[in-house]
């Protein structure tokens, strides 16, 4: 996978050329002729920034020039990433039942509620990236050299990173409503992710995370359903 320009995503060979040890001129994009990837020189809490504030460039220095597979730092994130998302899921849906069924009664839950929230999170992920898969097979166009599967996601994978804010309701008690509005950004981050990798609209982007995330919490109520 060729490392891209963070202003316009074109394609570029290299991103830096290094004369010395701390010593490199950045590259120059051959395209918008920009500095092709500024973050290099960046302090990792300026990256972090504007992830948050949902800029294409920092998602693109992320998915092709950080996290590139030619570069070796990539070694195991995919099922790192895995991991802590199904555990950070696992007690997305965790909370969701203490406050459903009162938060003093802690984690005394029966075999079948813990049965369903495992349920829950794996049949319900399993919708999520299928059906992100399926709408990027018919209606978007990945870049020559992306992987489809193992690119896709954890391209999915990393920009779900605001599930990292459940770990805060561990110390401080909050209403059950502050769930779906992490929901709402770990959406709109996956939006952003996926256009910058099929370099398509917004709103089919939108639409194509819309679906699927709806899908993931219809999946959800019914297992409550069936298992109730």
């Amino acid at each position: 996978m060729e490392y891209r320009c963070v202003q316009c995503g074109f394609e570029i060979k290299k991103l830096y050329v290094q004369y010395s040890p701390g010593n490199i001129r950045l590259m120059k994009c051959e395209n918008c002729k920009a500095v092709a990837d500024e973050y290099i020189e960046c302090e990792p809490m300026i990256l972090l920034i504007d992830l948050i504030l949902h800029k294409p460039k920092a998602y693109r220095h992320l998915l092709y020039n950080r996290l590139n597979q030619e570069t070796g730092e990539c070694k195991g994130v995919l099922w790192k990433s895995a991991l802590a998302f199904l555990a950070l899921d696992a007690y997305r849906c965790l909370l969701l039942e203490m406050a459903r069924e009162g938060w003093g009664s802690s984690w005394s839950f029966g075999s079948v509620t813990w049965t369903c929230i495992l349920a829950d999170v794996f049949l319900g992920n399993l919708f999520l990236f299928y059906l992100l898969l399926l709408m990027t097979r018919i209606s978007f166009t990945i870049p020559v050299g992306f992987s489809r599967h193992k690119d896709f996601t954890l391209a999915i994978l990393v920009s779900s990173y605001f599930k990292l804010l459940l770990l805060a309701m561990m110390i401080w008690e909050f209403p059950s409503s502050v769930v779906f509005v992490i929901d709402l950004f770990v959406l709109s981050s996956n939006a952003v992710a996926l256009k910058v990798i099929t370099e398509s609209t917004t709103e089919k982007c939108i639409g194509a995370c819309f679906t699927a995330h709806a899908a993931k919490f219809f999946a959800g109520h019914l297992l409550q359903w069936c298992f109730a």
